[in-house]
This record gives structure tokens, C-alpha cells and sequence, in this order.
């Protein structure tokens, strides 16, 4: 009875790891498969597309530009993440090679008039698929950030635009591309 205690106190704390990083992994591969998916939508429907973070509320959603109304509408619900998964990069300082100056969030997204939103990040696709930023001009050097608390996930989109997926440690920056 004894060895199956200590076996239990061991294992438990490991699926409970594991747990969440399958939670972070998921919901990265979710980002990443949006940012794709908002690409295809702006060519398709030759409008404007983007992944809508909302970093206080922890959900993001795919938005289109109805042009016709002038405003973004939900392409997608809007979902939110799970307990114990944040919009960060923790205590990690660096970018994952070749993406970004420096570590940071894409730019703040914009309401229907235009303007900037407080905690928000936009990756923004013009209606031949390359990312810009809110005027409309291209933009590389994007990039959204998930973490645990022990791992940070990056999704990435270059200029070209080319969408990666990366994983570091929390504790120290060392991007490994997924």
C-alpha cells in the first residue's frame, strides 16, 4: 500500500503537467490554424481578415471586414482559453529567431472607426493574403504568445507570409520551432 502511495504521489503532479501542456499546445495549434484560416478568408472573400486577441479577457476569434457595413464581424465564436493558459511571454526576453526585432505582441487591434484598442493584438491579412498593419500597409514581424507558466508558445507570421509555430521554456529562451 505504501509503494502505491508514493507511486501516486509521484504521478499525480506529472499528469497534471502534462495536462496542461497539452492544453497550451492546443490552443496554440488553434491560434495558428485561425491566422491560416484568416489568410485564406481575406483572399476568398477579397476583403480584409484578422485574428482578434483580447489579452485581459483571454479569447480570440477571426473577424472579416464587411465592407458594404464598414465593420468587422465574427467569422468565428469567440473562444476562451482554459484555466491556467495566459496571452504572455513570461519572463522570456528574446524572440524566436528571425521574426521579430523584439519579443512583443502584433499590433493593437482597431475598432470599426479605426482606432486602436487597449489589450489587443491583431495579426490582419489584406484580400491577397499578406499581413499588414491597421493602414493598410505590409507588416512582418508578428507575432502572438501563450504560456503556462512553465512553456511559451509563438505563432509567427514573416512578411512573405510564412505562419510558424515555436516552443521555449519559460525560465529561459530557447525557441524551438514546432
Amino acid at each position: 500500500m505504501a509503494v502505491m502511495m508514493v507511486l501516486a504521489a509521484i504521478a499525480v503532479p506529472m499528469v497534471g503537467a502534462a495536462s496542461s501542456n497539452v492544453k497550451l499546445h492546443d490552443q496554440a495549434d488553434t491560434i495558428s490554424n485561425y491566422v491560416g484560416l484568416a489568410k485564406m478568408r481575406a483572399t476568398s472573400r477579397r476583403s480584409r481578415a484578422r485574428v482578434y486577441l483580447d489579452l485581459n479577457a483571454g479569447t480570440y476569434g477571426l473577424q472579416v471586414y464587411n465592407q458594404t457595413a464598414g465593420v468587422w464581424a465574427n467569422d468565428t465564436a469567440v473562444t476562451t482559453l482554459p484555466n491556467g493558459i495566459s496571452f504572455s511571454f513570461g519572463k522570456l526576453d528574446e524572440p524566436p529567431l528571425n521574426t521579430q526585432p523584439d519579443i512583443g505582441f502584433a499590433e493593437r487591434c482597431t475598432d470599426d472607426a479605426g482606432d486602436p484598442v487597449d489589450n489587443t493584438s491583431c495579426i490582419m491579412f489584406n484580400s491577397r493574403g499578406i499581413p499588414i498593419n491597421s493602414a493598410g500597409a505590409p507588416l512582418g514581424g508578428n507575432a502572438f504568445y501563450l504560456t503556462d507558466g512553465t512553456g511559451v508558445r509563438a505563432v509567427t507570421v514573416t512578411a512573405t507570409p510564412l505562419i510558424r509555430n515555436w516552443w521555449s521554456s519559460a525560465s529561459a529562451p530557447g525557441w524551438v520551432r514546432q
